[in-house]
């Protein structure tokens, strides 16, 4: 589809929707990795060196101890989703997964909330707009962190936590309960795997997507998708399909390298 982002600026500009001299406006999502479709829409991200007064009307979402500023637009008839997010909330996000956050974190590690773990996928496949500059130094830092590293040990710590349950729950017969454990431990297993290679992702709707963008050699992509569409699923035997699940979890458990 045809991406109109770049030419959308000027009508954002002249509706006060952003500054004049931003340090970066950059775009991410599903459009800048080829995957948009007709209604998708334009994921804008705003960076400034103060909080800008004229996002002020925007919904604030939550981001670690701070929060953002977000606002839906239309330009060119397409709908725009644009945040405002400071240049030290960046800093700040980045410093939890730096590698020495990383190595001292205790108990189940460095603990991210959604929005900051997506506003570090948004920086690995964002495209400039406006100042290149910052984002390709972004990037860079974002590569040389640990973030790679904490996503895989969140994935494979609730993997193993989920098999263990299906297992428990299998042990006493409540199947249906065991086959919900086996689901979530499988998705958790195979983000796990897919942060392994950099291929980071929190929106299960795009799980295949980026299970194809990587090349890798412990689970194909055949056997991947029979069991996230459960094709093996047989309801007068349950069981059989959470213990066909459940060791491709433990094979990626094994595989994967922090």
């Amino acid at each position: 589809m045809a991406d109109n982002s770049s030419s959308s600026l000027p009508e954002l500009r002249a509706q006060g929707f952003l500054p004049d001299a931003p340090l970066c406006v950059f775009q991410a999502g599903s459009i800048v990795r080829g995957w948009g479709n007709p209604s998708s829409d334009i994921d804008l991200f705003v960076i400034t060196e103060e909080p800008w007064s004229g996002s002020l009307h925007g919904a604030p979402i939550p981001l670690g101890a701070d929060e953002f500023r977000s606002l839906e637009t239309y330009a060119h008839g397409t709908r725009c989703d644009i945040r405002f997010m400071t240049d030290a909330q960046i800093d700040a996000v980045l410093a939890k997964v730096s590698h020495e956050a990383f190595e001292s974190a205790v108990g189940e590690g460095v603990q991210l909330d959604r929005q900051e773990t997506v506003t570090l996928e948004w920086l690995r496949h964002g495209q400039a707009l406006e100042n290149d500059g910052w984002l390709n130094r972004r990037a860079a830092e974002l590569k040389a962190s640990a973030f790679g590293s904490v996503l895989v040990q969140r994935g494979l710590n609730y993997a193993d936590t989920r098999v263990e349950d299906a297992v428990g729950q299998m042990s006493i017969g409540d199947l249906e309960s065991a086959v919900l454990s086996a689901r979530v431990a499988l998705e958790y297993a195979v983000d796990a795997l897919l942060a392994s290679h950099a291929e980071y992702g929190q929106n299960a709707k795009w799980r295949a997507r980026r299970f194809r963008a990587v090349e890798q050699s412990v689970l194909s992509f055949d056997e991947y998708w029979a069991l996230e569409t459960m094709q093996s699923f047989d309801p007068a035997d349950p069981a059989a399909w959470v213990n066909e699940v459940l060791p491709v979890c433990r094979r990626i458990s094994m595989s994967v390298v922090l």
